[in-house]
């Protein structure tokens, strides 16, 4: 018997006990949020808010580790619009479309943004509201800011996060996002959230998570305000000749589309460009480490307003690529 109470306190002793390492890493975890609490509550963010907030928080080791091990990019550019943009999503945006079609028409107008583009970065965010993440933004923010190696921008995010939450546009159960803190259909961090975000009904909350409205209204008007033309395309797929200099693609180099064409640059299919006077660029989608040869686009302004949501080729090109085949 007393063989077995000694083996049951050990148990215990193990169970509870915390190494000095620990208990410093508490310490430094529960000082950092009274300091954070003390600043959000400076900002305006109620007490009550804060606390309701960060109820059980401890750094995610997960968001870590996907922060650390994020993948220099790998896929091919063919690999990866096959993957973003395949015949399912193409079907699923098109009934999506006709399904919202006279709400995204009335957004679509008022904001002066083509629907079909509006479907795009709904398909490529979040596959048309299926996928918004299931981590918390705010521990997720808060993970991160008390990581440190990003403390600045992830603190200013999540400093956001409580407005958004001290505001009442989301409850503390609803806010979920990404791993990175990415919310809503469209996957707004909260700065832009701030920036953009609309109360499209007028129900006085910017509910970008279960308020269609709100959302593609919000992704509009992110869109209308970086500069975007209701009356352009994005760009189109085009053959480059033999021997073309290289030396002219990339974004720095803005020319009409007469002069590419005099350049030799025509439609995929061989035909002749487009005659309207527009400026436009030649840019080469390819993964460096991967392929030698990539494929050629000719982009217009809204290619480049498509950077300002994420800076990658690929993004770009296979949002503007989901709302061709969206819009047929």
């Amino acid at each position: 018997m007393r063989h077995l109470i000694k083996f049951l306190f050990l148990v215990a002793v193990g169970l509870f006990y915390v190494t000095p390492v620990q208990a410093a890493e508490q310490q430094d975890l529960a000082s950092w949020i009274k300091t954070l609490r003390v600043e959000a509550i400076g900002k305006g963010i109620r007490a009550e808010t804060f606390d309701r907030a960060f109820r059980g928080f401890k750094p995610i080791p997960r968001i870590i580790e996907l922060d650390r091990r994020q993948p220099e990019f790998t896929l091919t550019f063919p690999k990866y619009l096959s993957r973003v943009v395949p015949k399912s999503r193409v079907q699923r945006g098109k009934a999506k479309y006709k399904e919202n079609k006279t709400l995204l028409d009335k957004i679509g107008k008022k904001y002066g943004v083509q629907p079909r583009f509006i479907m795009a970065f709904w398909g490529v965010e979040t596959g048309f509201g299926r996928h918004f993440g299931g981590f918390s933004v705010v521990h997720s923010l808060a993970t991160l800011a008390y990581d440190g190696r990003r403390a600045k921008f992830f603190r200013g995010q999540l400093h956001r996060a409580l407005r958004i939450l001290n505001q009442g546009h989301i409850s503390h159960e609803q806010m979920k996002g990404s791993w990175a803190g990415a919310m809503g259909n469209f996957q707004f961090m909260p700065s832009s959230f701030e920036n953009f975000a609309v109360d499209y009904d007028g129900d006085g909350k910017r509910d970008i998570w279960t308020n269609k409205g709100d959302a593609f209204a919000s992704a509009a008007n992110y869109l209308s305000k970086s500069g975007w033309r209701k009356d352009q395309t994005w760009g189109r797929a085009v053959k480059l000749p033999a021997g073309f200099d290289s030396a002219l693609v990339g974004l720095k180099v803005r020319k009409t589309i007469s002069d590419w064409q005099s350049l030799g640059v025509r439609r995929i299919d061989g035909k002749n460009l487009p005659t309207r006077n527009l400026k436009a660029s030649i840019v080469i989608a390819r993964n460096k480490k991967t392929e030698k040869v990539g494929r050629a686009f000719m982009v217009y302004n809204n290619y480049r307003v498509t950077l300002k949501w994420n800076r990658s080729i690929f993004f770009a090109v296979a949002v503007g690529t989901l709302a061709e085949r969206i819009g047929g």
